[in-house]
């Protein structure tokens, strides 16, 4: 399909009125009803105005590309608009708007609709494209222009992919081996319509002026194409990631990576070639945040590390409601009468939005999140559903678990059997095959299974609230221990989400070890360098007044430059510190509602002042005996 089986006569305005960006957003929108390419005039408009709340489509240089996939659009058109005199369109550049592209993509759009549109993107980074459509008479001469260049395109991609080909048949037959120093980059915007496209050809042409050999990976709407392959990674000096959507990152550990919104992968393509080539960028550490493995899409992870990733994905994207609704619930009792336990209006309203709305949602959000960590989009829904029924049926955070990684391997392996389907069909996929398919059987094995994950749940609740305070205590020595082993590492997130879990059925004691535990180690190096300073050097020292900050924080991985450098005095320190600390919070029978944020949570501990006393005292004791562990166990540095 080509541009201007989407462009036509009746979807162009050569002489735009408003002079303001709401104003032409609703005038080109009207232009496409006129034109009967939408099925409601005011959802279409809604969607155009959400995709501007993320970021302007003012993408500057002259050019508007406004932009929205929704069901309100009957089928996919563009619509151009002009103002000679130009509009404030709030672009990026601050310049006023003179071409106005509106791209209207139907909920079931297909490849060669999107492709089409994606096409248009492009063309409008060329120079003699925007004078021509400036300069055009009519509607005629705009369609014209547009022809023309798209062919010219079509043929140049058409010679470089051979030109490609003939390379790589080139490389297969000699024994040299390819050539490293590549330049990688990923495009991704929320859409995936547009901007993603423009800047991967910004970013190709650019390359190709400053002679950078460079290989681009295109995040659109009809998913990831021109994939980078591990071979690709570990060849290439940088990696450029140009998103404001979510990219796999994980695959990029190690190397270096500069990560921008993906409007400067359109205006500042020389600067991050410029930067790339020179790897001025940090190296990326990893974040577990990644959705597939090896770039394949829907591949679900490998092994224990992809279960892990996969997990993790999910716990931090339900922390925010976590922390949220605890400090608002812990914040609802400053409004309680002490004498009669009634609480205040007040009160009732911040225990109303903290625990019946965010709690409630802390399960579905992340059965949601662990199942598109395995499935990307498609199995967001199918999660969010089983992690929903795992909640009002009693399964808690277990059942959460199990439904979101029910609900992504169901959608990986829906993925699988639709694979063959005619590509007619690939815009029915994740809008209306995979969501239904995968909620009825996600939703089927929940309706069954729910029951016994439930019985589960309640019995782990009961033996938590059952324990003596013998067995707390040896409950908060281990947690507290685990959290110092390998601070920041899966020994410590799995303390961690263990914690969250017995958390989101209103067991707030592990939560307590678990933070105390974890501030630990940095607050204790840090009082080491403080205490013995001889046992260390300067940039130590330097290091350990950070370290006070981090360990306040609860950012356990402040500790992790002195572990590197000596970690068989540090880590059983720190974890015998740690562990002392997890087991006299839960001696003293603490709780904590918030689980992040250190020091500045320490009010939302049940029981008021004397629990915060008690709580500042255990983080105290097990810093002061991780830091004597340590001077007594260093060596002094000796200078010459």
């Amino acid at each position: 399909m080509k541009i201007t089986d989407l462009l036509t006569k009746d979807t162009i305005e050569l002489n735009l009125q408003s002079k303001e960006k709401a104003g032409t957003i609703e005038e080109m929108v009207s232009v496409l009803d006129r034109a009967g390419k939408l099925n409601d005039k005011t959802a279409y408009q809604k969607a155009i105005q959400a995709r501007e709340d993320q970021t302007t489509t003012g993408i500057g240089e002259g050019i508007a590309i406004p932009h929205a996939k929704t069901e309100a659009v009957k089928e996919p058109a563009i619509a151009f608009g002009r103002s000679t005199e130009g509009l404030d369109y709030e672009s990026l550049d601050g310049q006023p708007a003179h071409l106005i592209f509106m791209i209207a993509a139907s909920a079931g759009a297909n490849d060669t609709h999107l492709q089409a549109l994606s096409r248009l993107s492009v063309l409008l980074l060329k120079e003699e494209v925007k004078q021509g459509l400036l300069d055009a008479k009519n509607s005629d001469e705009v369609i014209a222009l547009l022809s023309y260049h798209e062919e010219e395109k079509e043929r140049q991609d058409a010679a470089e992919n051979e030109a490609n080909e003939a390379a790589e048949k080139e490389s297969e037959t000699n024994e040299a081996p390819v050539p490293s120093g590549k330049v990688l980059a990923v495009t991704g915007c929320p859409t995936g319509i547009a901007h993603t496209y423009m800047a991967a050809d910004a970013l190709k042409n650019k390359a190709k002026e400053m002679n950078v050999d460079i290989k681009v990976e295109t995040n659109g709407s009809d998913g990831a194409k021109n994939i980078l392959t591990a071979s690709d990674i570990e060849k290439a000096v940088a990696i450029i990631v140009a998103a404001d959507t979510k990219v796999d990152m994980d695959r990029f550990k190690g190397k270096h990576v500069i990560e921008v919104p993906v409007t400067d992968g359109i205006r500042k393509t020389e600067q991050l070639i410029t930067r790339a080539v020179n790897q001025d960028a940090p190296i990326y550490r990893g974040s577990g945040s990644s959705s597939n493995e090896e770039g394949e899409e829907g591949g679900g992870g490998k092994g224990r590390s992809g279960v892990y990733k996969h997990l993790m994905n999910g716990v931090s994207n339900m922390l925010p409601f976590i922390v949220g609704g605890g400090i608002l619930i812990a914040a609802s009792f400053a409004f309680e009468d002490q004498l009669t336990g009634e609480r205040s209006p007040f009160g009732d309203i911040l225990s109303y939005i903290g625990g019946d709305n965010a709690f409630f949602l802390i399960v579905p959000v992340l059965a949601a999140f662990i199942a598109m960590s395995i499935a990307d989009r498609p199995g967001f829904a199918p999660g969010m559903v089983g992690g929903l029924m795992a909640a009002t049926g009693g399964g808690g955070f277990l059942g959460g678990i199990i439904a979101g990684f029910l609900a992504g391997y169901i959608v990986v392996g829906l993925k699988a059997l639709f694979k063959n389907l005619p590509a007619v069909f690939n815009g029915l996929k994740p809008v209306l095959i995979y969501p239904l398919l995968g909620i009825l059987a996600t939703g089927l094995i929940m309706y069954w299974g729910v029951q016994p994950l439930s019985a589960i749940n309640t019995g782990i609740t009961n033996w938590l609230g059952g324990l003596g305070t013998g067995n707390l205590a040896l409950l908060g020595i281990l947690l507290g221990g685990m959290m110092a082993i390998d601070m920041g590492g899966p020994i410590n997130k799995a303390a961690y989400a263990f914690a969250l879990a017995v958390a989101a059925d209103g067991q707030f004691g592990p939560q307590a070890a678990v933070m105390a535990g974890g501030m630990v180690p940095p607050l204790g190096m840090a009082l080491a360098t403080t205490l013995f300073k001889r046992k260390f050097n300067d940039q130590e020292r330097k290091t350990g007044v950070s370290a006070y900050f981090l360990g306040a924080f609860f950012i356990t991985e402040g500790a992790i430059p002195f572990a590197a450098a000596d970690p068989l005095r540090v880590i059983p320190s720190a974890a015998v510190g740690s562990a002392i600390a997890g087991g006299l919070t839960l001696w003293f029978d603490l709780a904590l509602r918030a689980p992040h944020g250190g020091i500045f949570v320490f009010l939302t501990l049940e029981d008021g002042l004397i629990s915060v006393l008690l709580y500042t005292l255990a983080i105290a004791i097990g810093s002061i005996v991780t830091a004597v562990m340590v001077g007594l166990l260093k060596k002094p540095v000796v200078t010459k």
